[in-house]
């Protein structure tokens, strides 16, 4: 049964059936402000170590040279590795929670549309745009989850070095 063949459908319902999709470009955007957080720290720490790396690296050829600048530019290395492997993640979760924000907006422009052209069957199209849509939302969730797990990794590993 196509929701639009609903007899005496109201501009108000109309409004409430394109707002479920609206609810989760905002959830979205709050799960996209959050990880936009995280990837600016990341990113922000491979600068720093990436610095510290250049300054090590210039050191260990020079006369101050000790061995403890050997010890650290190679944990500086295998962070900057592990750091890169976690922004990547969290480009990831960035794309998954856009791509979601974009189908919902397609859901609710569908909705619309279904809406004023009656000949149509936009039924399978809407849920479905919809469906994809939380769909990416899981994505990203899953993207979120494994670099906070990536990133406990690089944390025990800097202390077990520095100990």
């Amino acid at each position: 049964m196509e929701i639009f063949e609903t007899p005496g459908l109201t501009i108000v319902e109309l409004i409430q059936f394109m707002l479920a999709p609206a609810v989760m470009i905002s959830a979205c955007g709050l799960l996209l402000l959050g990880i936009n957080n995280k990837y600016s720290i990341v990113v922000n720490r491979i600068r720093l170590l990436n610095e510290e790396r250049r300054r090590t690296t210039k050191k260990i050829g020079g006369e101050n040279y000790e061995i403890e600048d050997n010890v650290r530019l190679e944990s500086i290395i295998k962070q900057l590795g592990l750091l890169l492997y976690r922004v990547k993640l969290v480009r990831n979760a960035v794309l998954s929670y856009t791509i979601a924000v974009a189908l919902f907006v397609l859901s609710s422009l569908l909705i619309g549309l279904a809406f004023f052209t009656k000949n149509v069957d936009f039924d399978f199209i809407i849920l479905t745009s919809f469906l994809l849509g939380m769909i990416a939302v899981f994505a990203g969730i899953c993207f979120t989850m494994w670099e906070t797990a990536r990133g406990y990794q690089i944390v025990k590993y800097e202390v077990e070095v520095d100990e």
